[in-house]
């Protein structure tokens, strides 16, 4: 297929369909001008049933191993599998000659992350991370604030990612085992770093508490990082399962004043309820859920961004045909993964550590 011809759709595969590729992945696929939802790879027969009754016409594979043999019939690869396996079906992928989208986590490792880049850059392909919260409508307001320069220089950066689930719910996420890569520091925690990351760049230093709050848990459930930046901003960020009450999901503290986002995005809560990503008003926020800016004396509501997931996909499409650059880099995905392994040997250390020496 050529790909620079506009009139061609992008036959996409989408590797998994729980809850990642049924409500967060398929729809903003299907909803992309120009992308078609051709494939299904899971051996779930109910999973199976589920992509059939959602989106018609999609065939549903019960192995990769039938998508590896069909690779000319499809122009992409996502991949929303538990992570254990995301970097070797990323590197299959591409040996089938096949572009890619991995979920986050990328990679357990940044060595790992290292490995399919490599692989991708020998079959001359595209490897994506799938980090849609870039769009989430707090991160689009920060930045259009910051452009504006209403904050001044940014000091501290504080970001939550919070649920209550005090009940564990069983599942690979759930399993202490390394491979496994479950918890909560790679699950929300990867979309807070790469948040910080895409803020204020690079870190040198890396502190954090990793805690094991609830009954029978094997995996981290409570995280703090703190990141210390190149440029001297500092990011603290908090994700848990054990917020009965959760904090402001934005605190942003400048030298002329703050941003204070209570509310998350909604897209997340929209997608979950089968709402389609497409038409007018998608990710807007009612004016209850804006956020404020203060100069310590006086506070004003500040227009939220309207959250904009669809527009991953969207880039994407325009990226393989060669219109535009990637949405997500891949390196961005290591430097995530090398805040990741910091924060894991900080907290087992107890102290403060250095990004890149935890490999």
């Amino acid at each position: 297929m050529d790909l620079t011809r506009p009139e061609e759709e992008l036959r996409v595969a989408l590797v998994g369909f729980g809850l990642g590729g049924a409500s967060f992945q398929a729809p903003l696929i299907a909803a992309t001008p120009g992308m078609r939802l051709a494939t299904v790879v899971t051996s779930n027969e109910a999973r199976g049933s589920q992509a059939r009754r959602d989106h018609p016409g999609v065939r549903v594979a019960a192995s990769v191993a039938w998508l590896w043999d069909h690779a000319a019939d499809h122009d992409l690869v996502v991949i929303t599998t538990p992570n254990r396996v995301h970097a070797a079906l990323a590197m299959a992928a591409l040996e089938a000659g096949l572009p890619v989208v991995i979920d986050k986590p990328f990679a357990r490792t940044a060595s790992e992350a290292r490995q399919v880049i490599r692989v991708a850059h020998a079959r001359q392909l595209p490897v994506i991370p799938y980090h849609n919260r870039r769009w989430d409508s707090e991160h689009l307001t920060l930045r259009r604030l910051m452009g504006e320069g209403a904050l001044g220089r940014i000091l501290r950066f504080e970001a939550r990612l919070e649920r209550w689930r005090p009940e564990l719910k069983g599942g690979w996420r759930e399993r202490g085992a390394a491979e496994e890569a479950g918890g909560l520091l790679y699950d929300l925690g990867s979309h807070l770093i790469d948040q910080a990351l895409t803020l204020f760049g690079p870190v040198c230093e890396v502190y954090a508490e990793l805690d094991h709050r609830r009954a029978g848990a094997e995996t981290d459930d409570d995280v703090f990082v703190a990141l210390t930046h190149a440029n001297g901003v500092r990011s603290h960020l908090w994700t848990s399962a054990m917020a009965a009450h959760r904090g402001p999901r934005l605190r942003v503290l400048g030298e002329r004043a703050a941003f204070v986002k209570r509310h998350a995005d909604r897209q997340e809560a929209a997608l979950r309820s089968g709402n389609p990503a497409v038409g007018p008003g998608w990710g807007e926020e009612p004016p209850e859920y804006w956020g404020v800016l203060t100069d310590g004396a006086r506070e004003q509501p500040v227009r939220s961004e309207a959250g904009a997931y669809p527009r991953f996909y969207g880039e994407l499409a325009a990226m393989l045909r060669g219109e535009g650059p990637p949405p997500v880099m891949p390196e961005d995905a290591v430097a995530g993964l090398e805040i990741i392994e910091a924060a894991q040997r900080s907290a087992a250390e107890r102290r403060v550590v250095p990004v890149g020496t935890a490999r």
